[in-house]
């Protein structure tokens, strides 16, 4: 059997990857102040870097309640579906396939970002200390959470749903959960910030709980072989603690196979930092499965190509090397010199730092 390549083909469920080279999600905080609706410089920007085998969007807030960063994107109004189809319809057009991720952010907002100022929501009432947001004009630290009722946990499940069906509606290849990286469904998976005693707190089996209701919503609109989770059991990113990271890790992984989801995107290590899995194997992990395993953390091109032909990943996703490299997989599949980005420009303002990263040799790659 021949070594999969990082520059060949792969069936990612129902999702067909000309490589297995995806772009992660990056928040940039580029979308329209008034209604959270992506602008013209998302169709550009996404369609430049339609040469990866997938491009995973930014996190896209599925309610007005999920938000928890001044000019992110949501997928809950009508303006927002409009204005994402355009996206989809470009990246199709130069030959790329792109999903949204949907995402709730719990606790990790400020009252300023909640309608009528009210109290972001949590599994329990505990603040992140320490961990800022940005409101529109200035970082401040996130606001106190109230914790969510259990009565409302269905509403919350509905949410996801109605987002899935936005989804579907603009256009998109299919969705990623984000469970990862301290935000609400991660935040109900750690016990540092689910300190719930009902059904939902306590065991592996309840905290995962408000997650598997949420796929079961997710692909009740989508089929499962077009959705991915996002995970990060490691990862006490944005306060999100475990006191067993490992323990955590060899739970979920096979908790959630067996579903026939296309993908599971586990972020190795601390997000945007080491790459420690805590006693965990990784390859082992890996193994209890049954679809693609997405390695995301600190990957260049030789660390990719390193792990893929050692059967440790089946598909590899690239942040900030996307950020100035639209054309990273072609970059990456020659081996060429990367842009390096310009880190003032990585949240908010317009096409500098966005869309004007100059493309190898001049010539846009967009369509591979």
């Amino acid at each position: 059997m021949s070594t999969p390549s990082l520059f060949e083909p792969v069936a990612c469920g129902a999702i067909d990857m000309k490589n297995r080279i995806v772009m992660a999600p990056l928040t940039r905080n580029r979308a329209m102040n008034e209604d959270d609706a992506p602008m013209d410089i998302h169709v550009e920007y996404y369609r430049q870097r339609a040469g990866a085998g997938l491009i995973i969007t930014e996190a896209t807030q599925i309610t007005p309640e999920g938000k928890g960063y001044a000019w992110t994107p949501g997928i809950h109004s009508q303006a927002q579906v409009v204005a994402w189809k355009k996206v989809t319809e470009a990246v199709h057009a130069a030959g790329g396939r792109i999903v949204l991720q949907l995402w709730h952010v719990g606790r990790i907002s400020h009252t300023s970002l909640q309608k009528e100022g009210k109290d972001p929501v949590a599994p329990s009432a505990i603040r992140a200390e320490g961990v800022n947001t940005f409101d529109g004009e200035q970082m401040v630290e996130v606001s106190a959470p109230r914790a969510l009722d259990l009565d409302e946990l269905p509403r919350v499940v509905e949410d996801f749903l109605k987002a899935a069906e936005n989804a579907k509606a603009a256009g998109f290849d299919g969705v990623e959960v984000h469970g990862a990286n301290g935000y609400l469904l991660d935040q109900f998976l750690k016990d540092g910030t689910n300190k719930r005693e009902d059904a939902y707190g306590g065991s592996y089996e309840n905290r995962v709980k408000l997650m598997d209701e949420v796929l079961d919503a997710v692909t009740s609109v989508w089929e499962p072989s077009r959705v991915g989770i996002r995970i990060s059991p490691f990862s006490p990113a944005n306060g999100a603690e475990e006191s067993d990271p490992e323990a955590l890790a060899e739970f979920l992984v096979p908790h959630l196979s067996g579903r026939g989801l296309a993908y599971l995107h586990v972020i190795e290590g601390h997000t945007g930092g080491p790459r420690d899995f805590k006693g965990a194997d990784l390859g082992t992990l890996k193994k209890q499965f049954d679809g693609l395993w997405m390695g995301n953390n600190g990957y260049d091109r030789d660390l990719a190509i390193s792990r893929l032909s050692e059967g440790e990943v089946d598909l590899v996703a690239f942040g900030v090397p996307y950020i100035a490299n639209p054309d990273l997989a072609h970059r990456l599949e020659i081996d060429a010199p990367l842009n390096e980005p310009d880190k003032s420009t990585f949240y908010g303002g317009g096409e500098a730092g966005y869309t004007d990263y100059p493309f190898l040799d001049g010539r846009d790659r967009a369509g591979g």
